[in-house]
């Protein structure tokens, strides 16, 4: 069976090094917040070229924490999409804030600045009258491994006065106009669950600024609000990467853009094979590097195509199936169905193909002829 993602495949290919340092903290008897977890949060940020990185228990805590951090809390209205994982608008929610829920760029599947200027513009008028609170922050989010249009996105938060906060789940690595996904915003959140372009062999997350105030407030916020052992000076929580998973990223982290460079091949091999059949293909605007945490393709025939590939030992994945606000936790309170148009089209198309660096050219071969095979046989 071809997986659509192979975490257990990644691992094998550094097992040596990674056997090696989790026995190293294991002899060590530091296991929470030692020096394992401080190389890591600095060795990331210098990845980034950034000055802080504060590592957290998952991505979702990070976004979380960042919010809290930003001073985002009870009755502040947060900005953000309906097409991503609910991760992004459960960190919201965790923090007390509201998410502002706005549509999406058709060929990026993210945040449009067009229709989040539109949504600002709603609420500061008082048209949006099912919502009331201070507009407080903006968290776009870097689906599939394709950055976001963050140059539109700072533009739009420096003119209404708002926070950004880079959801960057599925962009390790990723480049916008020379700049590292993570690098725009006021902070960013970062995880590193065992699918991800750089995943650990259980959760983990970081939080990553240049702001040395917010960075000192996210490091407080995420152990108690300790300022020193045992005395809170702020209401905080528990939240820690522990020093093995620290230790497994770092030697991940070496091998981060070389396996983004592999992503890309295998992404080429498919556009090229796919070029001519009736999908719709991942677009990458100019002045991006896309990283390809998802290859994520479309048709109206989703479903059918998806239990095709199934039958002939090719698993794929929807991501996502249901727009946060139809999903039953939300539905109602956030947008109404039909509110987000892109958004809603997307998620009844979109089908995410086998993508991990271990993945062969000829895996992909069989998967594009098996896709072939199944519209020639639709048509007949």
């Amino acid at each position: 069976m071809l997986l659509a993602s192979n975490p257990k495949a990644n691992y094998l290919a550094h097992k040596d090094e990674i056997d090696r340092v989790v026995n190293r903290v294991l002899s060590s008897g530091w296991y929470i917040l030692g020096q394992e977890v401080t190389n890591f949060e600095q060795k990331f940020a210098c990845y980034l070229g950034l000055h802080y990185g504060i590592g957290v228990g998952s991505g979702t805590d990070a976004l979380h924490l960042a919010l809290r951090a930003c001073g985002v809390g009870p009755g502040d209205l947060v900005n953000t999409v309906s097409h991503t994982a609910v991760a992004t608008v459960a960190a919201i929610e965790l923090a007390g804030a509201v998410p502002i829920l706005v549509d999406i760029d058709q060929s990026t599947f993210t945040m449009d600045p067009n229709h989040l200027e539109d949504s600002i513009k709603k609420h500061i008028s008082g048209r949006h009258t099912s919502v009331r609170g201070r507009l407080k922050a903006i968290i776009p989010v870097h689906l599939y491994g394709h950055p976001a249009n963050m140059p539109a996105i700072m533009d739009i938060a420096r003119r209404y006065d708002l926070f950004v906060i880079e959801d960057c789940a599925q962009s390790h690595g990723a480049v916008f106009q020379g700049k590292k996904t993570g690098t725009w915003g006021h902070m960013a959140a970062f995880s590193f669950y065992p699918t991800k372009n750089l995943g650990a062999l259980g959760d983990g997350g970081i939080v990553v600024t240049n702001d040395t105030s917010l960075a000192e407030r996210t490091r407080m916020l995420r152990e108690y609000g300790w300022s020193k052992r045992y005395i809170s000076a702020l209401p905080g929580m528990n939240s820690r990467l522990d020093e093995i998973q620290a230790a497994i990223l770092q030697v991940k982290l070496c091998y981060l853009d070389k396996e983004n460079a592999r992503r890309r091949e295998i992404a080429q091999v498919y556009t090229r094979l796919l070029a001519d059949s009736a999908l719709g293909l991942p677009c990458c605007q100019p002045g991006a590097e896309h990283v390809y945490h998802q290859y994520v393709v479309r048709t109206p025939k989703r479903d059918a195509l998806q239990k095709y590939l199934k039958g002939h030992s090719i698993a794929t994945q929807i991501h996502y199936p249901l727009p946060v606000h139809q999903q039953p936790a939300y539905r109602g309170r956030l947008k109404e169905t039909g509110s987000l148009p892109n958004t809603e089209k997307a998620a009844a198309e979109v089908l995410s193909l086998p993508m991990y660096p271990e993945l062969s050219n000829e895996d992909v071969m069989h998967i594009a002829e098996s896709i072939h095979r199944y519209f020639r046989r639709s048509k007949a």
